[in-house]
């Protein structure tokens, strides 16, 4: 169907039904279909874009639920809308002079196939078109400026040190691992089960790893890992894992906070109590949101890039297909279902 200001298409949907207290559930999502013209609308400096990837990650998860005084509170899911997320895009229509039509992007987006951004200052253009576009979600995107940021400038890691990542398989922890690996640290990392163990120490080159779920004394084990003590802790997971790492660090050591994957489905955090080896060994932790290292953002290309073409960091993805699969894909986080970066395939062309 045309009009005057554009053709007229069907557009589908993955709606966010309300806030979800508890353990997320597909049922807190729903398909539909809505139409959208495909032109920016007359005094709107924005972009129109036809979403081809989709992007699954845990912080998504507190964006579905009222958090009062955090960053968060600011910018949560609206019910009865299409969910936020990043995604890789193809610009259908554009009104701002940085994106034309026909330009790769990645960034802020919607869960639909097609989306109006105006909130242009989120999007990145994809210049190298050489490496798969879906690689904009996982290693040349947010989970690879995180891991990167989160590990080189608040770890200041050298050579020699002792690395421990938990959720080590997943988007951000892989990479994290393999970023350690090549600056010369004795890096380990902790999993859910037996196949992500041997994916870390096979194909991601972690000189250890060790299935948490079998772990019924988690200082215990970290001692059986780190026999001197552990450096760096990148933090992915939170509460007893947390507890246990505090115990094990070295004097001086540098905790990065990038998340608490278990705690996001919990309508009680669990407590940390062992807050006091901050100040006994003089222990650094922070926290970090990946925004604070987008102007790093062409400084970590330069430097993962030719890694990447080069063979020397593998990137892994786990990629469902259609927006169908969306809501078991983002549920499936939570469980564990993925393996490195969980996207959504929604179109390529």
């Amino acid at each position: 169907m045309e009009s005057d200001d554009g053709e007229v298409v069907s557009n589908k949907q993955v709606i966010f039904k309300d806030y979800v207290p508890g353990i997320l559930q597909e049922s807190d999502m729903y398909i539909t279909t809505a139409t959208i013209k495909l032109k920016v609308p007359p005094d709107t400096k924005g972009v129109l874009v036809k979403n081809l990837y989709l992007s699954c990650d845990p912080y998504m998860r507190i964006r579905m639920r009222k958090v009062q005084g955090s960053y968060f509170a600011r910018s949560c899911q609206e019910s009865l809308l299409p969910i936020t997320g990043r995604g890789v895009a193809k610009v259908v229509d554009s009104s701002h002079p940085d994106f034309k039509n026909d330009d790769l992007v990645w960034g802020m987006t919607g869960w639909e196939e097609y989306s109006l951004i105006t909130a242009t200052e989120t999007l990145f253009k994809i210049h190298d078109r050489d490496v798969p576009p879906s690689c904009y979600l996982g290693i040349l995107g947010m989970p690879g400026l995180t891991a990167y940021g989160g590990f080189y400038e608040i770890c200041s890691p050298k050579k020699g040190e002792f690395v421990f990542v938990s959720a080590a398989s997943g988007a951000v922890g892989h990479l994290v691992g393999q970023f350690a690996k090549l600056l010369g640290c004795y890096v380990v990392g902790s999993a859910g089960s037996k196949d992500k163990v041997d994916l870390l120490k096979n194909k991601f080159g972690f000189d250890d790893a060790f299935n948490y779920k079998e772990e019924p004394d988690l200082d215990a084990a970290l001692k059986r890992y780190f026999p001197e003590g552990i450096d760096i802790y990148f933090e992915n997971v939170g509460g007893k894992t947390l507890d246990a790492v505090l115990l094990n660090m070295r004097v001086h050591g540098r905790i990065s906070v990038c998340g608490m994957i278990s705690q996001y489905n919990l309508e009680q955090p669990e407590g940390v109590h062992n807050l006091m080896q901050l100040v006994v060994k003089r222990i650094r932790m922070e926290g970090f949101m990946v925004h604070d290292y987008y102007h790093l953002y062409s400084k970590y290309l330069e430097m993962v890039l030719p890694l990447m073409k080069e063979g020397k960091i593998v990137h892994l993805e786990h990629a469902a297909q259609g927006l169908e699969s969306a809501p078991s894909a983002l549920v499936g986080l939570f469980t564990g279902c993925n393996i490195g970066k969980q996207v959504i395939a929604v179109a390529y062309e």
